[in-house]
């Protein structure tokens, strides 16, 4: 694995000056910071930086690559999108006197919210069980959270790229999950859908940056991610036929738990619900009695886990984003949050990496795949013992989708491959923002000081965005790519 985060960065102690927000609770519920890319990169050169860096820490053969995946929900072109991370991945290889990735590669972009790299490993899992045995895949997640200034999604900003080398004899955790010719070449402007088509005349500039602000209700979306996951674990129970000792399985028999993390305490809140669903079905006596010490009704706690609530069909819209559908379920996981076994479980079994994850912010796709890179590489700088180990993985897109899978981790070599991801070293980089700085890059894109933000190394960025006025071929709103190998 890999990681690529830009340079800007915003301290949220800082943040919470500018806005009059209180750190106490945002530090704790969020996190401390988050990036912002600069006005020269996008989602495709984070994932490109990502990708290169992939190839060169682990030494690996671009050639040997026949499945290049990328999950996001920021793209640019609703055309392309992995072949653009592939073009410029290409010109930095012949850059650097290296071989470029086979011509015979799969380039698909997966899109589904922030499950869209999940579902890009899965389907590289799938290649090299089928048709792709005797080659390699990447993976790479790549996005930009942003939100309105003012808005309560803004402190939960960020913006990276993780990368991931999927081979048929891993060396860092396998995935278990029970023929065609292909060719693939960048072509330029041959047929794209840029979305600055949309935005602009016949200059090379858009009239202002061009945002891509989500629509949110914040407390109907967690809501249905906990529902998700919660159905998603439900299924994994069935079909790995787990009965009666759901709650011994989070004990004890997973190491480590990740979640997608949009911030520092959404896995917690989930995780609290999954942990009341485990001791229901388990029939744990522990849960009745913190349900009659706290007045929670257990039968209608029972009858909300066993059925289905109505989150979106034959609702009014409006009561979705004020009223909780499962109120006893929300005022149980608050009580199991307060209990010695829960706090154990957060300790034991999801501090791995999370400390470092609070300096990230929200990654969409990329959040599950930097969580577990920012775990293992802790694993292996604190000397943790995970040979063997199986470790649960459960990532989510609103919309809502969700899916848990068991990584087993490869004994021995796990330690030399999580050695290389270079998590803290690509947080080392980044630079705090000033007030006016953030306020001017987040709002029209623009930076007094440019240079102060340059990556050091290998870098790619936007050139210029194609103005259409050449006779011979169309290029409007087509962003052009340039590699700094310095």
């Amino acid at each position: 694995m890999a990681l690529y985060v830009p340079k800007p960065r915003v301290d949220l102690e800082h943040w919470c000056t500018w806005t009059s927000n209180p750190y106490d609770k945002i530090g704790a519920v969020v996190g401390h910071s988050f990036r912002m890319p600069r006005p020269d990169e996008n989602a495709y050169t984070m994932a490109a930086n990502a990708v290169l860096r992939l190839i060169l820490q682990y030494d690996m053969d671009p050639r040997d690559v026949g499945f290049f995946a990328l999950g996001t929900e920021s793209s640019t072109d609703n055309s392309a999108g992995a072949v653009i991370v592939r073009g410029m991945v290409d010109t930095a290889l012949d850059a650097l006197g290296k071989d470029r990735i086979s011509i015979n590669c799969e380039v698909p972009e997966i899109k589904h919210a922030c499950l869209g790299g999940i579902y890009a490993m899965k389907q590289a899992v799938r290649y090299l069980s089928c048709d792709g045995k005797d080659r390699k895949a990447i993976v790479v997640s790549s996005d930009i959270a942003e939100y309105a200034r003012g808005s309560s999604g803004e402190q939960t900003q960020g913006a990276g790229a993780v990368a991931m080398l999927l081979e048929a004899d891993p060396k860092m955790f396998r995935v278990d999950l029970s023929r065609s010719g292909n060719s693939s070449n960048y072509r330029g402007p041959d047929f794209r859908k840029p979305v600055h088509r949309h935005f602009m005349g016949k200059g090379n500039k858009l009239p202002e940056r061009v945002h891509d602000f989500p629509v949110f209700n914040g407390k109907y979306s967690t809501v249905v991610y906990t529902d998700a996951t919660v159905r998603s674990l439900r299924d994994f129970f069935d079909r790995s036929g787990i009965g009666g000792h759901q709650r011994d399985f989070f004990d004890t028999e997973v190491e480590a738990i990740f979640f997608h993390r949009p911030y520092h305490w959404m896995p917690v809140q989930a995780m609290a619900a999954l942990y009341v669903c485990a001791m229901l079905a388990d029939d744990d006596p522990d849960l009745a009695e913190l349900c009659i010490s706290n007045e929670i009704d257990f039968e209608a706690l029972r009858t909300e886990v066993n059925s289905s609530p109505p989150l979106f069909h034959n609702q009014n819209v409006a009561d979705l984003a004020s009223t909780d559908p499962c109120p006893n379920l929300t005022n149980a996981a608050r009580t199991v949050r307060k209990t010695p076994a829960f706090k154990a479980i957060l300790k034991e079994r999801m501090s791995l990496g999370s400390e470092r994850m609070m300096d990230l912010g929200n990654l969409y796709t990329a959040s599950l795949p930097a969580w577990l890179a920012a775990g293992f590489e802790e694993a292996q700088e604190t000397g943790r013992q995970l040979d063997g180990r199986s470790i649960l993985a459960v990532g989510y897109g609103s919309g809502d989708a969700s899916e848990a899978m068991i990584l087993q981790v490869v004994p021995e070599s796990w330690r030399e491959a999580a050695d290389r991801i270079g998590f803290n070293r690509a947080l080392e980089q980044g630079r705090n923002l000033g007030q006016a700085e953030y306020e001017s890059l987040h709002d029209s894109g623009g930076l007094q000081d440019p240079d102060r933000f340059d990556e050091a190394g290998h870098n790619f960025r936007i050139e210029r965005i194609g103005r259409g006025e050449e006779d011979d071929y169309d290029d409007i709103g087509l962003e052009y790519y340039s590699f700094d190998k310095s």
